[in-house]
């Protein structure tokens, strides 16, 4: 492994900027300090570049097992670092599930071999699983997932006494989907009725999927955790009444109940569905533009602790599909930071704020050993960005392999120059570095 001296950066770090060298060594990050020599290493030269934390990514469906059409480990890691991820927490509805042990260990075992980012995988839960659940070891695995609402396969949670046993015995954090199934079935009985369905259309999606929906479910996952003091972690907050739901007066560090933005939900409202269809249809929908501007007030208070993607691709045929029949999520990982960044030129969030969200907070939240900070002894997850390096999305620099984005058309202001997972410069200027994989993210509890 190389080592290297980034001289001159703007580091972005602990909520402050200032300028200085960063020396990488056998992985880690060795020494922070001016006018640093070295002898042994790779200089680059960041003047004029910031150093924020790579981002660690605590949702996304990479889809290997089973759906390796849609996506991989492999392709997906690469556009991840491509976007300035240096690490991410994978799903467990892939095919099939990732609902035993054995399961999980296979998923593992592929991304030691294949992933260019660091990586851990979430145990699954369904409503006949606990004994496998409760085996997970929370040194090892980022935490457990259980989907309170539509979801794949064997996946949905809805059996009240399952829900009771999972959140008064995980040995570790809970993440949860929470949108309330019954309500949505209402819902989206009553449009059938009125239109039919195969007259039903994207811009009913967040009315079918609605903001009581979501309310509903996680109210419930909040009164579970707290009659359990379980450690929740409820993602993809998508309404603004939501954020009542979350406390921002308690330090990171000491709570137990917490919460996750997605950039779709940041980035567009209901009132995109016109230009963009069903390549911005997800679940949690895309809500009204109060929601989308409560979801920011959340995240700058504190209501909300984390910043992700909920990265979830699929192929251009299926998204071409009539609204009733096109599958939901769309691919985010290579455009979430550009997209926060693009945010910051537009005067709606601090460079600091950004660093915080999606790494600080992250690393706190699910107790990562050595990551999310730009500190000495630390693993060197970093990312080098120009905020004056324009690029404009096209299918020609899309590093997915389903080959499109939500974004797509789209002009950033910023760009990712250089990505380090774990002291190995994986991306630069547009290429990758594949002769070192990730590592597998290690916790302490």
């Amino acid at each position: 492994m190389k080592n290297y001296l980034i001289k001159g950066a703007t580091l972005i770090n602990e909520g402050r900027q200032w300028i200085a060298d960063v020396w990488v060594k056998a992985g880690f990050i060795e020494q922070i300090g001016q006018n640093l020599t070295v002898t042994d290493a790779e200089e680059i030269d960041a003047t004029g570049l910031y150093l924020l934390p790579g981002m660690i990514d605590d949702q996304v469906h990479f889809r290997e097992p089973g759906l390796t059409h849609k996506a991989d480990i492999f392709t997906e890691s690469m556009a991840a670092v491509a976007g300035g991820i240096t690490s991410f927490m994978e799903m467990p509805n892939t095919v099939p599930n990732t609902l035993t042990q054995s399961l999980l260990a296979d998923k593992y075992a592929i991304a030691a071999q294949t992933s260019l980012a660091n990586y851990s995988f979430y145990m699954g839960a369904s409503n006949d699983n606990i004994d496998e659940v409760l085996k997970t070891d929370p040194k090892n695995v980022c935490g457990i997932k259980v989907f309170m609402g539509s979801s794949t396969g064997n996946m949905l949670v809805d059996n009240e006494h399952t829900l009771e046993n999972i959140f008064s015995k995980a040995p570790m954090l809970v993440a949860t989907h929470c949108e309330d199934e019954q309500t949505i079935r209402e819902n989206l009985h009553q449009f059938k009725e009125k239109y039919g369905e195969e007259n039903l259309t994207i811009d009913m999606h967040p009315l079918i999927r609605s903001a009581e929906a979501c309310y509903k479910s996680s109210a419930l996952a909040v009164e579970l955790a707290k009659k359990h003091q379980t450690r929740l972690h409820i993602l993809h907050i998508s309404t603004e009444k939501e954020i009542s739901l979350f406390d921002s007066t308690i330090a990171l560090k000491d709570k137990k109940i917490t919460a996750e933005a997605c950039v779709h939900h940041l980035w567009f409202n209901d009132q995109d569905y016109q230009a963009k269809g069903n390549f911005i249809k997800w679940n949690p929908a895309v809500k009204t533009a109060a929601d989308q501007a409560g979801i920011l007030a959340g995240v700058l208070a504190d209501h909300i602790d984390v910043i992700a993607t909920d990265h979830a691709p699929h192929t251009l045929a299926e998204k071409e599909l009539p609204y009733a029949k096109a599958p939901s999520g769309g691919p985010l990982v290579q455009h979430a930071l550009p997209a926060l960044l693009e945010m910051h030129i537009q005067g709606k969030i601090s460079l600091e704020k950004i660093a915080e969200k999606t790494a600080h907070n992250v690393a706190i939240c699910f107790e990562i050993e050595k990551r999310g900070f730009i500190r000495e002894g630390y693993w060197a997850d970093l990312v080098l960005v120009d905020l004056k390096n324009s690029f404009k999305v096209t299918p020609l620099n899309i590093f997915y392999k389903c080959g499109w984005s939500p974004f797509d058309g789209d002009t950033f202001q910023a760009s990712i120059t250089h990505t380090f997972v774990s002291g190995n410069l994986a991306y630069q200027q547009g290429k990758f570095m594949t002769n070192e994989t990730g590592q597998r993210l290690r916790f302490d509890r």
